[in-house]
């Protein structure tokens, strides 16, 4: 394939994944949106909250990410049994991580009152998860099923369903937080119940489209029988791509625990800040699951020139979008910060002059940022998982986390020092995963281009 014919493919399988990230990123959105118009304290106490939650999250659907690569090279070799098998554990895997940890989620008050959160935030967090922490059943579960079906290039069907999932989380949250519609207004509860709401509906839709559009895999069929040399594979490959998902996650985590130190009104712009980060993250999230399908079905068919083309095309695509975000945060940073915030919240003052400076900082980690999830992904396409966990370790957690501490409260540059941090963090990922993938990974898969 020619570049331009890698352009295309990696768009064509990418951007319903990045409207599907956008979908799912536009769920946290809403509740950021409507919980700041309810008030600071309501979205302080559920950017803490959801802080926690994604830690315990990410690390779970490290088996949904184990599928995908594990699909799509099964599909490049033709083995519809592989496909099946490996989904099913999966599927297995997630449920029973649900399990363990949902007692963190449950008594969660006492675990954020030893981070030294303000004990009415904590509080009120504490509330959230304890209804809002049931939905990390059908989110583990929804999220092996997108991957078994983005892996088999059906991206459509996955930005379909993330897309009405965003709708009926919009709509619940506006009637549960408020009060609208006859319903009851119950604030951070409202939103606790809408994202159980959402998940659910995510997991049924999701379900009925694999038992009725792919019923050769017969997913579900004798589902109570253990295929232990499957779970073992995912759980091989599953538990270093949630333990690498950890460590960035927990290294954003800890920024909020840290800005929370600070102060209620700079954790909540920290927030703001995050979720518009976030938001462009979504496009090299979605390129990044493209490039591990891509990766996953070279490696299946032994293709190094296709994966080499592969690689540098969808590595150019993410550099594209960093410099388009950069100008962006530099030029519009009120604007969007604006949107989060009541005209007449006494706070808003502080929170745009906070913020600013964060998306400031946020401008400065797009292009690192970017570099080490394409890099992760590529890697994971290839199933080399347990060395990039170790780099990732190194860089969120030895560099990163001690770093933003220094700069934050050493050097007393308060929330730019945690965000400085951060960027340290990230650049040090990127350049020892993209390192990982050209210099040693990319071997495996067959012979380079003559």
């Amino acid at each position: 394939m020619t570049y331009p014919a890698h352009f295309r493919a990696i768009a064509v399988l990418g951007l319903p994944l990045i409207g599907g990230h956008l979908a799912q990123f536009a769920i946290g959105l809403t509740d950021t949106i409507m919980l700041g118009w309810y008030g600071v304290e309501a979205l302080a106490a559920v950017t803490l909250a959801s802080s926690f939650y994604f830690v315990l999250f990410l690390f779970g659907g490290g088996f949904g990410l184990a599928v995908m690569p594990m699909v799509a090279t099964a599909a490049a070799e033709e083995d519809e049994t592989s496909i099946r098998r490996s989904t099913r554990m999966g599927l297995w895997l997630s449920l029973l991580y649900g399990m363990l940890v949902m007692p963190l989620l449950w008594w969660s008050y006492p675990i954020l009152i030893a981070t030294d959160q303000d004990p009415q935030v904590a509080q009120t967090a504490s509330e959230y998860l304890q209804v809002a922490g049931w939905g990390l059943f059908p989110a583990l579960v929804v999220m092996v099923l997108k991957s078994y079906l983005a892996a088999l290039e059906r991206t459509q069907i996955v930005l379909w369903i993330t897309v009405a999932a965003a709708v009926v989380n919009g709509l619940t949250n506006y009637a549960l937080i408020f009060g609208n519609w006859g319903a009851p207004e119950l604030g951070v509860m409202g939103a606790a119940i809408a994202s159980v709401v959402t998940q659910t509906v995510s997991l049924v839709a999701v379900i009925i489209y694999a038992v009725k559009v792919l019923p050769e895999h017969n997913l579900f069929q004798r589902f109570w029988r253990p295929d232990w040399e499957m779970l073992l594979s995912v759980l091989k490959l599953g538990v270093p791509i949630g333990l690498t998902l950890l460590a960035e996650v927990s290294l954003f985590a800890m920024s909020a625990f840290m800005m929370g130190w600070i102060g209620q009104v700079p954790l909540a712009a920290h927030g703001i800040a995050l979720n518009l980060a976030s938001a462009t993250f979504m496009v090299h999230l979605g390129l990044s699951n493209a490039a591990t399908i891509r990766a996953g079905n070279a490696l299946g068919r032994k293709d190094r020139p296709h994966l080499e083309k592969g690689a540098i095309a969808v590595t150019g695509m993410s550099l594209v979008v960093s410099v388009l975000t950069i100008i962006l945060f530099l030029t519009c940073a009120e604007p969007l910060i604006s949107v989060f915030v009541e005209p007449d919240d006494p706070q808003r003052p502080q929170i745009l002059a906070i913020g600013t400076g964060l998306l400031a900082m946020a401008a400065l980690f797009q292009l690192v940022d970017g570099a080490q999830v394409i890099a992760l992904g590529l890697l994971r396409g290839l199933q080399d998982a347990k060395v990039p966990m170790v780099m990732a370790g190194l860089s969120y957690w030895v560099v990163g986390i001690p770093a933003s501490y220094y700069f934050g409260f050493v050097q007393d540059m308060a929330g730019i020092g945690v965000w400085l941090g951060l960027v340290l963090g990230l650049a040090c990922a990127a350049v020892m995963l993209m390192g990982r993938f050209w210099l040693r990974s990319i071997r495996v898969v067959g012979a380079p281009a003559e």
